[in-house]
């Protein structure tokens, strides 16, 4: 089932959620609801092992990605864009997922692709970075990475080389969910807000 928010005035977004929680997240609410705002429509959908986890309340980890993709895919053939942009993307594993539908379908009308905090590598393994797939990803890229990033912060990424196709925008001294720690000076809402206002930036340019 799709949750759509606002209208396709500026493009489509699609943002399919992270590992541990569903599309009903505070932070997938959140940027639904700014992005709509901001004249685009954004649909929103639970991969099946989250669906199963709300029907019955037991946790389940993630499905494997073969699954991930098919239901991803499904859910970007059941969006009507209006002849507008199609961005696809999501949080941490969502975004992760997105990415390897993009570089792996060039037949979807992806026009571009978003990924909120994405996951690198898993905590504590920089030396495992999920990247192997990025060249072949060719439509525009935007990553909006926190700082502090435990799954791939400034520290990985000054020295890994990405695509020219894909720019990283930094939350300052966020972490993976782009919120920073109260004496940095920044907030929460004012770093959610600067990464909706660069995802407008980029869709503009597609």
């Amino acid at each position: 089932m799709l949750m759509i928010d606002g209208q396709a005035e500026k493009g489509t977004i699609v943002l399919a959620h992270g590992a541990g929680a569903g599309a009903e997240h505070p932070f997938m609410a959140t940027f639904a609801e700014g992005l709509a705002q901001k004249g685009f429509q954004v649909v929103r959908f639970n991969f099946p092992y989250m669906i199963k986890r709300m029907e019955d309340g037991k946790k389940r980890p993630p499905d494997r990605a073969p699954k991930l993709l098919e239901a991803y895919e499904g859910a970007v053939r059941g969006v009507e864009t209006a002849g507008r942009p199609l961005i696809i993307g999501g949080k941490s594993m969502g975004g992760r997922i997105a990415s390897m539908l993009t570089a792996e379908n060039h037949q979807l009308g992806i026009d571009g692709l978003v990924c909120l905090g994405y996951p690198f590598h898993a905590p504590g393994k920089p030396e495992k970075v999920r990247t192997d797939h990025f060249p072949d990803i060719e439509v525009p890229t935007l990553i909006i990475q926190g700082e502090r990033d435990p799954f791939g912060g400034t520290a990985l990424l000054k020295n890994l080389s990405l695509p020219s196709n894909v720019t990283v925008h930094w939350a300052p001294d966020g972490n993976h969910d782009l919120s920073p720690r109260k004496a940095s000076g920044y907030t929460q809402e004012g770093n959610w807000a600067t990464a909706m206002d660069a995802i407008a930036t980029f869709a503009a340019t597609l």
